[in-house]
């Protein structure tokens, strides 16, 4: 019989179009979150479902391997629960069923497909764990792989989501098909991000006052880039503040070198050398277009976001 007065050990896995992200978690009194282990890898799950609306077989099998290994490293922790969720490019692929009865049977996952809006609420979970102390009013911004989610979160007040499929991964297999991009192509992906951005916030209330919250792998990585970093340290990633000015001279560096040139850059992370240069211009054009002179960095997001919604579920 388990001790009702034990620590509980919690488990949670981003299933996303790049990147894939694990957490194990104990879950502390007031409800907050003592990491355990936590890893992730860029897999690139949706690479090409823009175009063909499948999973590829490569792809699957790279995140089932990675899935896999997580697996043993689960239980190892004795873990009390696990959640795992799969987000864009398996809700965008048509044999989303195949990949999700592979992740079952091969590395015992019930995997959870997330809609935009319950992504972004999750992830919301997950900043508000760890925003500095004066911060109230968040628009969070959520660069992913196949999409990028805005939530107005203000106290007192009904949240409002807004998901656009523009991801760094999407963005790149779209348009960005050069390297480097063309001068055609950046602005072609500018207007587009410009143009699903302004549509995301109408409606939303006083988003010029709340304070612009970025997560995820771009933002991160920028905000590594920003300090020179030579390896990753989330204390100096999280709730650093990047400014505008900042992002713009880190977009003409990354856009006026090939990919390979980019590698090695101090504070891009492996395997990002490509998708960098979507990510840049959206969250560029994204600031631009809401007249945000500076993004909040969070390094805590969805990956935390589900231990803590798995945790309010009944293990707190």
């Amino acid at each position: 019989m388990t001790d009702p007065s034990r620590t509980k050990r919690l488990a949670g896995l981003d299933i996303g179009t790049l990147t894939c992200r694990l957490l194990i978690a104990d879950l502390l009194p007031g409800g907050q979150l003592r990491e355990v282990r936590s890893d992730r890898r860029i897999l690139r799950l949706g690479e090409g479902v823009d175009q063909t609306k499948q999973l590829s077989v490569t792809a699957m099998d790279r995140v089932l391997q990675c899935l896999k290994e997580w697996r043993k490293l689960i239980d190892i922790a004795q873990v009390d629960a696990v959640a795992v969720v799969a987000t864009s490019a398996v809700r965008d692929a048509e044999n989303r069923d195949e990949f999700l009865d592979r992740v079952k049977r091969e590395a015992g996952f019930e995997v959870e497909l997330i809609s935009g809006e319950e992504e972004v609420g999750r992830t919301m979970l997950g900043i508000r764990s760890g925003l500095p102390t004066g911060v109230t009013n968040v628009l969070a911004l959520d660069i992913g792989g196949g999409s990028t989610e805005f939530l107005l979160d203000c106290p007192g007040q009904p949240s409002i989501v807004r998901s656009i499929n523009i991801g760094v991964v999407r963005l790149c297999e779209r348009l960005l098909h050069h390297d480097p991009p063309t001068d055609g192509e950046v602005r072609q992906a500018r207007e587009w991000v410009a143009r699903e951005t302004n549509a995301a916030v109408a409606g939303m209330d006083n988003y010029q006052t709340a304070t612009l919250v970025g997560t995820a792998g771009t933002v991160t990585s920028l905000a590594a880039m920003a300090q020179k970093l030579p390896t990753y340290e989330p204390a100096r990633i999280h709730n650093y503040l990047l400014q505008l000015t900042t992002i713009q001279d880190l977009e003409r560096a990354l856009l006026s070198r090939k990919k390979t040139d980019r590698a090695g850059l101090p504070g891009l992370e492996s395997g990002r050398e490509e998708v960098i240069a979507a990510g840049v211009i959206i969250i560029r054009t994204v600031m631009e277009t809401l007249g945000m002179g500076s993004c909040l960095v969070s390094g805590l997001g969805l990956r935390e976001g589900v231990v803590l919604h798995l945790a309010s579920q009944g293990y707190v």
